[in-house]
């Protein structure tokens, strides 16, 4: 079985430098090795197949089998690191809580292991008969939710 840690000091390697950051390394039991990395304005085809053949040409064949799949974080998938949270500050994200309740709404700010989110929420305000809509701001911890992600949206 390939050794997990030596893939991730191979990535590593090759993202010295650059703007990348690693998301995820996945090894399976038939050693199907996977490679998530990430980018603020996106993942290009040409650096997948660059960190591709960087990896290959430090691991044998010989020595043991092995495929491999280099790519970007899915768009639409959960976050794994904290990076992630960071380049999608002011965007839309969908969170869903330790406690299995669902929200949407505008992540607003990141720090450390917390991150706050702006919920538009109908609100009793004094004064007024009816609840009001407005933004009301969540803080969560990232390893207390169950997932968060980018809302994708063709406005």
């Amino acid at each position: 079985m390939i050794d997990k840690n030596v893939v991730k000091t191979l990535v590593e390697e090759w993202l010295q430098d650059k703007e990348y950051f690693l998301v995820d390394i996945q090894i399976g039991q038939d050693d199907k090795i996977v490679v998530e990395i990430d980018h603020a304005d996106g993942v290009w085809i040409e650096d997948c197949v660059e960190l591709s053949k960087y990896i290959e040409d430090r691991l044998s064949r010989d020595e043991e089998d092995y495929e491999l799949e280099v790519g970007s974080a899915g768009l639409g998938q959960p976050f794994k690191v904290a990076q992630q949270y960071i380049n999608f500050i002011g965007k839309e994200v969908e969170v869903l809580d330790g406690d299995g309740k669902k929200v949407k709404g505008l992540l607003k700010s990141v720090d450390g292991n917390d991150f706050v989110v702006s919920v538009n929420e109908k609100v009793k305000v004094e004064g007024k008969k009816r609840p009001v809509v407005q933004a009301v701001d969540h803080t969560y911890r990232m390893d207390e939710v169950k997932y968060t992600k980018y809302i994708i949206s063709f406005k």
